[in-house]
């Protein structure tokens, strides 16, 4: 069997890391969303259980039907705005809601039209939003040593020597140590674990204008602006081409099947997404599809166990968690720089995408990934359109398009 002979203890550790970053930064605001429609904590573990199950099954089952890393996620923006919108709305019409959003984003993606939007993005401006998502990531491992020197600095150091020495196993010597280091420093919160089942809450789902206008509709742009776009940006500044729409449609049919049990939101991840595509997963890119097939079976767990899994990630370290995030994704942050900026033409705008992605802005409850791809392709779009010939008969030359950013001869694509 081909996973068999492809498996490696990297992928193994790039898919547990990714799991690990998705769940302890963006945890605590699914279970906010929960108690936000007066959940009960049997409710809680259910859409724990439901989200736990369609993000393992969707990244097993795409990752090993097209032999390429791709990582599902629950909407984290998505979660967020239930807990400042979904105020006064009950859970069953919640739960419709979560039906509702569910069906357009399979209809967007079994239909083909986010694909064939999608595709005219330019992969600078792609890799230039990828850096911006990153590069927080980056500058919090940093920041995280200032607050726990004496476990960052050695996982620091163990990492460039893994570099230097064993590349493909830098990340699982650098997570090992810190664990280590976490546990003699009494920094892990091992007594905060429990052993505990998920069982799954049926809801049956209450249609209302309310929760339809105030819910879904904002719940699926959200998924799509904010989760589904850098998904694909990754996806395709990792230089893998699959195609899209069966992508996005079958995230969305999945999400179908588990909303009436607390899935409010499925669609591909972007940042844990990232750490399964990068080297430290495996140095030949064929082989990283198992990162996230490995990560899938974490989630699985998840859903599964419920509450056990979720303590047992929540017994990390704060700052352990953000220094494994932050070197993982150091050399994805470099080849997204790299690609934004390798083209001229291009350069300013992917420049003033990565800028405003990196930002964090957030407007009419968007993040700021989507604004900064906006905004690189609103740049490419002026700096590239012709100028009119001067009514002297001047004519705009190569010379003078190159200086003003711009070439005339060029459609904006690739």
């Amino acid at each position: 069997m081909r996973l068999i002979r492809d498996f490696s203890a990297s992928a193994l550790v790039a898919g547990f890391v990714a799991v690990l970053v998705g769940f302890t930064s963006s945890a605590v605001i699914v279970f906010q969303a929960a108690q936000t429609l007066h959940a009960t904590a049997a409710e809680i573990a259910s859409w724990m259980c439901a989200l736990g199950f369609a993000m393992g099954l969707t990244s097993i089952a795409l990752s090993l039907r097209f032999r390429v890393p791709v990582l599902t996620a629950w909407s984290t923006p998505g979660a967020a705005m239930l807990i400042t919108s979904a105020a006064g709305v009950s859970m069953p019409e919640a739960i419709a809601a979560f039906l509702v959003s569910a069906a357009l984003i399979a209809i967007s993606g079994f239909s083909g039209w986010f694909e064939r939007m999608i595709d005219r993005i330019p992969i600078s401006i792609a890799s230039g939003m990828l850096a911006g998502v990153l590069l927080r990531f980056g500058l919090d491992a940093f920041l995280a040593m200032e607050r726990q020197f004496a476990l960052v600095f050695p996982m620091f150091c163990t990492y460039l020597i893994g570099r230097r020495l064993l590349p493909r196993y830098a990340i699982v010597l650098t997570l090992l140590l810190g664990v280590g280091i976490a546990a003699t420093q009494g920094l892990l919160r091992v007594d905060e674990i429990r052993l505990e089942l998920a069982r799954p809450v049926f809801t049956a789902p209450v249609f209302s204008w309310a929760a339809l206008i105030g819910v879904a509709l904002p719940l699926y742009v959200v998924t799509m602006a904010s989760q589904n776009v850098p998904g694909v940006a990754v996806i395709r500044a990792a230089g893998y081409q699959v195609p899209i729409s069966p992508l996005i449609g079958w995230t969305g049919a999945t999400n179908l099947l588990v909303a009436p049990f607390g899935g409010f939101a499925v669609n591909l991840a972007a940042i844990t997404a990232a750490i399964c595509m990068g080297r430290e997963a495996h140095e030949n890119p064929d082989k990283r599809y198992v990162a996230a097939v490995a990560a899938g079976g974490f989630y699985l767990l998840i859903g599964l166990f419920g509450a056990t899994v979720g303590s047992l990630f929540l017994a990390f370290p704060k700052e352990l968690v953000l220094a494994i995030a932050g070197f993982a994704l150091l050399g994805t942050i470099g080849s997204g720089l790299t690609a934004a900026l390798a083209l001229e033409t291009e350069r300013e705008p992917a420049l003033l995408t990565f800028l405003v992605t990196a930002s964090g802005i957030t407007l009419a409850g968007i993040g700021s990934a989507f604004w900064g791809l906006l905004a690189g392709v609103a740049a490419l779009l002026v700096l590239r359109t012709k100028v009119t010939p001067a009514p002297t008969g001047e004519r705009v030359t190569a010379a003078s398009a190159a200086d003003a950013g711009g070439d005339p001869g060029d459609n904006g694509r690739r």
